[in-house]
């Protein structure tokens, strides 16, 4: 048997298909199981213990006719779609399977064998001029084992919670980076950045709490990639201990494996709703994060060890890219979670796990987080 899942989308979708690769492996333990993910994200998926094959293309249309033809000559018996946009529904469509299944727009859904809602994704219902904005309603990873059970035929799940796995030449060469910097001073990590900017706690209250940690004795390392250096740089600029030797700025300087293995090393994730909070779950870090306009179900960090702080408005969630409140009122979710309640849980997990993540023992099966509504704190 011959099954192919698809996900062509960003960072955090693709960790958290993880899990689905977990459960057909051990529900078809002899299957050649592939997956089709973005070429630019191999570092998450070309190690995973799961996979056969890993089929990476760029996402352009003349790479995507290509791959096509073939996706056809691989004769997959079955085909799992586990993100409802326009190019993965036309691969799955087009792929030739004997069965297709999953997410799909309605353009490629008669080629499917089986379309499935997805719960987890906001939904936009119209009511004369005015657009309610629904939240979804159950975490992703959950909606992708209902595609499994329901369309799949698949009994049994196996939840590993969020698995990455990288080189022995990656993970040593992060330690040694790690060590030369920082020597064996406890670190927590940064990311600052986010895809929209509703997801982005102020620069200025991540420049106070990297004051407060430098101020403990604690090392701070920013993370992030190229397009994260500007806002890092604004928000080191309002530190009043930017000249710290225990302050060190790696923001688009590594690789996707580079970044995991250096978590590994760290005791704490402080990080927005972002891929890197995904990638902070898979290495089984500590992990602080803020929540503004996303959606608590559906993408709250998956582990049980984890705190998830929100400050509800009346329009949160929202699910919008920018605010379209104006003065005091921009970006109000994000201005309302101050510092002070921020640091308190941090040091409450540096407290209780203290130590590098790698040393930490993982739970399985303990996956809901710790949400922190402040407006009931």
């Amino acid at each position: 048997m011959k099954i192919l899942v698809i996900n062509l989308m960003h960072l955090g979708d693709l960790m958290l298909v993880t899990p689905t690769l977990t459960t057909l492996r051990k529900n078809f333990p002899t299957a050649h199981l592939a997956l089709l993910a973005d070429k630019k994200l191999a570092d998450l998926v070309e190690l995973n213990k799961n996979l056969d094959e890993c089929i990476l293309i760029d996402k352009t249309i003349s790479d995507l006719l290509k791959t096509i033809p073939k996706l056809r000559a691989e004769n997959f018996d079955l085909v799992i779609n586990l993100h409802r946009n326009e190019r993965a529904s036309a691969l799955a469509a087009f792929s030739g399977a004997k069965k297709i299944v999953g997410y799909s727009k309605p353009l490629f859904s008669w080629l499917f064998t089986k379309t499935m809602p997805n719960p987890s994704i906001a939904r936009h219902i119209k009511h004369g001029f005015k657009t309610e904005y629904i939240p979804g309603s159950q975490h992703q990873v959950h909606s992708h084992f209902d595609v499994l059970q329901q369309a799949c035929g698949v009994e049994k799940i196996f939840d590993n919670g969020l698995e990455m796995w990288i080189s022995d030449e990656a993970s040593r060469e992060a330690e040694k980076i790690f060590r030369e910097n920082f020597g064996d001073t406890k670190v927590v990590a940064f990311n600052i950045g986010a895809s929209w900017l509703t997801k982005r706690w102020l620069d200025s209250y991540f420049a106070e709490c990297a004051d407060i940690l430098l101020e403990r004795g604690y090392g701070v390392a920013f993370l992030g990639g190229t397009m994260d250096e500007e806002i890092v740089s604004s928000c080191v600029a309002k530190m009043n201990h930017r000249d710290s030797d225990r302050l060190k700025i790696f923001t688009g300087k590594f690789s996707l494996a580079l970044v995991a293995g250096f978590l590994d090393n760290c005791v704490l994730f402080l990080t927005t709703d972002s891929g890197p909070m995904h990638i902070g779950v898979s290495r089984n870090i500590p992990i602080v994060t803020m929540f503004g306009a996303s959606p608590v179900p559906g993408f709250y960090p998956y582990d049980a060890k984890d705190i998830l702080i929100k400050a509800p408005e009346p329009c949160h969630p929202c699910g919008k890219h920018s605010c379209p409140r104006v003065g005091e009122e921009n970006l109000a979710c994000m201005k309302k979670i101050p510092v002070a309640v921020v640091m308190k849980y941090v040091f409450e997990l540096l407290e209780t796990y203290g130590q590098p993540a790698k040393e930490i023992p993982r739970v399985h099966g303990a996956y809901k987080c710790r949400v922190i509504d402040i407006t009931k704190n």
